[in-house]
């Protein structure tokens, strides 16, 4: 699989990112799959040339980076992947446990370092923009980070461009770590990011790994309502209705329907060859249940759609307010 360049950093990652929050504990979430289950997801990514890995302490609340830290610490040697992760959600009742303050920073790194079985990370993310905490308090926290040797690089996801681009230049105005990466929701049915968070990253050399490339399946098909669809995920998802179901999020659908069938290829293909086409776009990450479904992702790095197929895809979309930045 191709590997690129992260932003304008010398760090090389694979075109697409495997994202790990499908793997940890049932318990959490009943789509999720357990140790065992998850097991031939890293193999076979690894195999397919994927290198690039994301994470959260949040996700099973701690149990998907164990699981995510086992695997690849089998399957892949340590200087081969690049392993990211993410603070700011909730990891216990205290105060304390949640945000982006320098205590919950200092605590949750050490935390996710032990728990996936590392020395460090390649990418810390903030998961979320943190209102009650001083932006520079955050950013001095993560530089110390940095320093420390625990992460090689800092990044940003969901949040307003304003927000952004205002930590950029107090990590600037500083002389402090900057960040690396944006991580944005993306996809054909959610594309507001365009209007000023992805000019803003290839204007910064901000490296963008879109979340929901495939709008939690959504564009697959095979939803033609709430709580519907061929995952376990699909059929228990709560938050899928907030973002989508709309009349023209459909007619989307049927656009990436006509011309998976035109082409030969599946829904899943078309909308991650979408995606990538995007300049801004470094690696789209991508979950999977299924095995079937990382096959069909790694087999999308190579499509290329053409003009009038970009057109079509993009013609039914309709603007939607802000989803997602809280």
């Amino acid at each position: 699989m191709e590997q690129v360049r992260l932003g304008e950093t010398g760090l090389k990652v694979s075109r697409l990112c495997l994202g790990c929050m499908t793997y940890g504990s049932p318990k959490w979430r009943s789509w999720v799959l357990d140790e065992e289950q998850a097991k031939p997801f890293f193999k076979t990514a690894v195999e397919k040339g994927i290198t690039f890995f994301d994470t959260a302490n949040v996700y099973s609340i701690g149990a998907s980076e164990e699981v995510t830290g086992k695997w690849l610490r089998e399957f892949a040697r340590r200087e081969e992947i690049v392993l990211a992760t993410k603070v700011n959600g909730p990891m216990g009742p205290g105060p304390n446990e949640r945000g982006l303050s320098r205590k919950a920073i200092m605590a949750q790194i050490d935390a996710s370092l032990k728990r996936l079985g590392m020395d460090y990370v390649d990418l810390y993310q903030i998961h979320r923009f943190d209102y009650e905490t001083p932006i520079a308090e955050t950013l001095e926290a993560l530089n110390d980070v940095v320093r420390a040797g625990k992460a090689r690089y800092i990044g940003a996801s969901s949040m307003y461009a304003w927000q952004f681009a205002r930590m950029l230049a107090v990590s600037d105005e500083n002389g402090w770590s900057r960040f690396v990466s944006m991580q944005p929701q993306y996809n054909l049915v959610y594309r507001e990011e365009e209007r000023e968070m992805l000019p803003l990253c290839r204007s910064e050399g901000i490296g963008v790994i879109p979340w929901s490339p495939l709008a939690r399946g959504f564009l697959a098909g095979g939803r033609a309502a709430p709580k519907e669809g061929n995952t376990e995920r699909a059929r228990t998802d709560e938050f899928s209705p907030r973002l989508y179901f709309r009349d023209a999020d459909f007619k989307v659908v049927d656009a990436v329907s006509e011309i998976a069938r035109q082409r030969g290829l599946t829904n899943m293909q078309v909308a991650l060859a979408w995606v990538m086409k995007n300049p801004a776009v470094t690696a789209p990450i991508i979950g999977a249940s299924k095995l079937g479904h990382l096959e069909e992702a790694v087999s999308a790095v190579d499509i290329k759609l053409t003009a009038d197929e970009v057109k079509a895809l993009e013609a039914p979309y309709e603007a939607k307010p802000v989803l997602d930045h809280a």
